[in-house]
């Protein structure tokens, strides 16, 4: 979660087994400052989380709080959240007493001010992690006393789930690369877009007995898609890896 103004904040590399201080909530200074002008991009678990907060279909938080993009480096779509222009930029979900979807924020949300990058070197090697301490320069909860570990950090910040079920991305950029460097045709980046970030609407679809999908559940995998979010994430995966492969460069949309 970076600003978009942040030019002069300090990203410095930190190791897994470091320390570092830092608190946040009403008692800093800041609080609140850095829920503005961003840079927001949601993934597919981050989004199943504020629908499931908002009790909201995803159709309609899609379209009501997000924009959606092609990521210039990867051609997948990309959505970001929206912010207001009529506040000043700030995340639509900040009050003046906080977060009011605290429990259910993204991933980049709980990991400030820590940013995580992962990587695959090749398609069946071990993802590595590398991290780094964001420091802005409006932000005084660097000046805490607290200190913790990067570990503890991510489990005190529930992030065990998000990564779970958000890292799988790497392998679908990657797979992206290899097998479609060119854009996607439209039809195909909507499909993507459904499969991915649209959990209701692409519900329906897989329940509705598809005869031309590159990927169909079986019947156990059926009754899991109906019942179990996490799952159709999961499924969602492969379903976007399957219709990745059959692609060809330049192929009509």
């Amino acid at each position: 979660m970076i600003p978009d103004g942040a030019m002069t904040a300090e990203f410095t590399p930190i190791d897994a087994g470091q320390t570092f201080a830092f608190a946040c909530g009403p008692q800093v200074g800041c609080f609140n400052e850095c829920c503005r002008d961003l840079n927001q991009f949601l993934y597919p678990y981050d989004i199943l989380r504020l629908c499931r907060c908002l009790e909201w279909p995803s159709e309609r938080f899609l379209a009501h709080y997000t924009r959606t993009h092609d990521g210039p480096m990867t051609g997948l779509p990309v959505v970001s959240l929206r912010f207001d222009p009529a506040r000043d930029g700030t995340c639509p979900f900040v009050t003046a007493s906080g977060c009011r979807v605290y429990p259910d924020r993204p991933a980049a949300c709980r990991l400030y001010p820590l940013a995580r990058a992962i990587r695959r070197t090749c398609p069946h090697a071990p993802l590595t992690e590398h991290f780094a301490l964001l420091r802005e320069p409006h932000c005084q909860g660097h000046e805490a006393a607290l200190k913790q570990g990067v570990r503890d950090w991510i489990e005190t910040q529930g992030l065990a789930d998000y990564h779970r079920l958000n890292d799988p991305m790497v392998s679908l950029i990657g797979l992206k690369r290899r097998r479609h460097p060119a854009p996607l045709p439209p039809s195909i980046q909507a499909r993507v877009h459904t499969a991915l970030y649209d959990a209701d609407r692409f519900r329906r679809h897989l329940l509705s007995h598809p005869q031309d999908d590159p990927l169909a559940p079986s019947g156990l995998e059926r009754q899991a898609l109906a019942e179990d979010d996490e799952a159709l994430i999961r499924f969602a995966y492969r379903w976007v890896a399957a219709l990745i492969e059959v692609l060809t460069p330049g192929a009509p949309g």
